[in-house]
C-alpha cells in the first residue's frame, strides 16, 4: 500500500506546475478565474493553507518530490 501511495505522490509532483512560494496567491487567482485553471504545487505556511480552505479553495498538502523516497 505504501508503494502505491508513493507512486501516486511522485506522479502528482511530476504532473503539476511548481509555483514555489507564490502557491497561495496563484491558488486564489485560479479559484477566482484570474489565471488559467491548472494543477499547481508550491510552498505555503500552515496559516496560508487554513486561509485557503476557509475561502473554499481545496488544497492538499503533499511532501516535496525530493522527500518522497
Amino acid at each position: 500500500m505504501a508503494d502505491i501511495l508513493l507512486a501516486h505522490l511522485r506522479h502528482i509532483a511530476r504532473s503539476t506546475e511548481d509555483v514555489g512560494e507564490r502557491f497561495a496567491e496563484e491558488a486564489r487567482r485560479i479559484h477566482h478565474g484570474d489565471a488559467d485553471s491548472r494543477a499547481i504545487r508550491g510552498q505555503a505556511s500552515g496559516e496560508e493553507l487554513r486561509d485557503l480552505l476557509e475561502e473554499g479553495i481545496r488544497v492538499l498538502p503533499v511532501p516535496p518530490e525530493e522527500e518522497v523516497h
